[in-house]
């Protein structure tokens, strides 16, 4: 397919007479004159329209017979690469061989409307419209560069460039704001400063381009944004650096909550915080009897402190102090004490106190973890772990009148000087002993003894009893069986004394049926070693319990049942 014309053919004109062309103006260089007074030439509507700028295609002059009209003017020089001696007009060698064109081309032009155009031609085909949209973009729309106007960026040669094509370009870079340069051969275009004239060839159209805008708005953004990173990591710095400033002089470490909140339910920590509230020191000034410091415990809502006899011996002389564990300081009285258990009870002004709860002592085994609080030495809410060593362990404390028989709890809790009176708890924070003495070395004095792991403690359910009978009457009852025994006995048991009046007549044991030089080797079902095991399983009763007696008498055991009573002297 052809882009032929499809106005109809026009009668051929003479081609103009040639006119000797005007000296280039200095002002000028003579390819700008050149471009400049070329005629243009006739143009006439036809139904191809370009749809690039709307233009109607120009018909080229009509030919002539005779010379081509190319001789009436310079025609451009062929493009280099085409075909050798080719003309625009179709005509082929310039040997005469064609005889044909020499008869006929008169009659047949190469040129004008009637003459389809030819592929490469600069009008009527595919490829001429595609120069001519290069063309225009180029004039519009720069190609990119490196950046630097000086530096050239040509656009590829495309084929042959007429005046209205170099006309129309230079019109388009013009209004674009860019600086072109114009070939005179192939269509091709230059950028490049002014200053630098014109490329070979080419002719200076307008102005240098300007900058490429997009490109100075990205480094402006890309700079805005370091600045600002820049500037959150400086300030983060600085605050940081002002923080460690201002906490130099405090300290970062946790603080340590109280045990109660901080700790479970059967800790140690916990049940020691719950306890020491209630726990009590307490100072003895009996003057010329001497002083004394132990340990004490709450009992009751009335203001009643529990602790051991020998602590407050030296009191009736004197005052005694009860110490809170806030630190308040209580003048307390004596409501009752007892020698033979070791026990007391005092009383100060306070009613809002938490009482600790005395708990089974019975029900206590070995291997239970225990816990010791009191004033050790004087040093006021100690508390100490351990287990329950032993059970049942018979000691005898002071000497004459003032000895104590206890059938006590052994256990490997520190226990020193300080916390006798002082609780004894188990794992539920109930009090299951209260301490009261602790075992020596041979050879040491109560001045200078301390802790070897062998402490003792009244089991609770004694000191239960005893302190409500002292609560009540001011006195203790102690059960009896109504004999005296033979400490000089080295065998095995607690022998009866054979003096006169050793069974107490009327009393538990004779009526029971013991006898004088009776052994007793049995209390309850447990083997009876010494004399003093036999009085504290006694004294671990209540009056008026009922008991069996295994004696030895001539080389046999009897079996014997009595009920316990009060000590008429006491």
């Amino acid at each position: 397919m052809t882009d032929e014309s499809t106005t109809p053919d026009r009668e051929p004109t003479p081609a103009p007479a040639a006119e000797v062309p005007e000296p280039a103006s200095p002002a000028r260089p003579a390819e700008q004159d050149a471009v400049a007074a070329a005629p243009a030439p006739d143009r006439e509507p036809t139904g191809i329209i370009d749809l690039h700028d709307t233009r109607a295609i120009p018909a080229g002059p009509a030919a002539q017979p005779g010379p081509p009209a190319s001789a009436a003017a310079p025609q451009p020089e062929p493009p280099t690469g085409g075909p050798t001696g080719s003309m625009p007009g179709g005509r082929g060698d310039d040997n005469g061989d064609d005889a044909w064109f020499d008869v006929f081309g008169g009659e047949h032009p190469g040129e004008g409307a009637g003459v389809p155009a030819r592929a490469d031609s600069s009008w009527g085909s595919d490829r001429a419209d595609a120069r001519a949209d290069q063309a225009h973009r180029s004039a519009y729309a720069p190609p990119a560069h490196d950046g630097d106007p000086s530096t050239p960026v040509a656009a590829p040669a495309a084929g042959p460039a007429t005046a209205d094509d170099a006309a129309a370009a230079a019109s388009g870079a013009a209004s674009a704001g860019a600086t072109a340069y114009a070939s005179g051969g192939p269509l091709g275009w230059t950028y490049g400063s002014p200053s630098a004239g014109p490329s070979a060839g080419g002719v200076l159209l307008t102005d240098d381009p300007p900058a490429p805008a997009r490109r100075r708005r990205g480094r402006l953004v890309a700079a805005v944004a370091g600045l600002c990173l820049l500037s959150g990591l400086v300030g983060g710095v600085a605050g940081q650096l002002a923080e460690d400033r201002i906490n130099t002089g405090t300290s970062t470490l946790p603080e340590p909550g109280p045990g109660a909140t901080a700790r479970p339910p059967g800790s140690v920590a916990n049940i020691a915080a719950a306890a020491l509230p209630s726990v009590v020191t307490i100072k003895v000034d009996g003057g010329s009897e001497g002083s004394a410091t132990g340990s004490g415990f709450v009992i009751d809502k009335k203001g009643h402190v529990l602790t051991n006899n020998h602590v407050v011996a030296a009191a009736p002389g004197g005052d005694i102090e009860v110490v809170l564990s806030n630190g308040d300081a209580q003048k307390a009285t004596i409501v009752g004490r007892d020698t033979s258990y070791d026990l007391a009870v005092l009383k100060i002004a306070r009613t809002d106190l938490t009482p600790l709860r005395l708990g089974p002592s019975d029900k206590v085994v070995v291997g239970d973890q225990v816990i010791a609080v009191g004033a050790p030495l004087g040093l006021d809410q100690t508390v100490t772990t351990g287990i329950v060593s032993a059970l049942n362990r018979p000691v005898s404390a002071g000497e004459g009148p003032e000895s104590s028989f206890i059938n006590a709890i052994q256990t490997d809790t520190a226990i020193n000087p300080g916390n006798s009176g002082g609780p004894l708890l188990d794992m539920s924070g109930d009090v299951i002993g209260i301490n009261s003495a602790i075992a020596r070395v041979p050879g040491t004095t109560g001045s200078t003894g301390g802790s070897i792991g062998l402490g003792f403690a009244i089991p609770s359910d004694q000191a239960r009893r005893t302190a409500d009978q002292l609560i009540a009457t001011g006195k203790a009852t102690h059960p009896i069986i109504g004999v005296s025994l033979d400490r000089t006995f080295s065998g095995d048991g607690a022998q009866v004394s054979d003096a006169p009046g050793a069974v107490t007549a009327g009393g538990p044991a004779a009526k029971a049926g013991v006898k004088a030089g009776d052994v007793v080797v049995g209390f309850e079902g447990k083997r009876i070693r010494t004399p003093d095991q036999l009085i504290v399983s006694i004294r671990a009763r209540a009056v008026g319990d009922t008991v069996r007696l295994k004696v030895e008498r001539g080389g046999q055991e009897i079996e014997l049942t009595m009920k316990l009573e009060a000590d008429p002297g006491k």
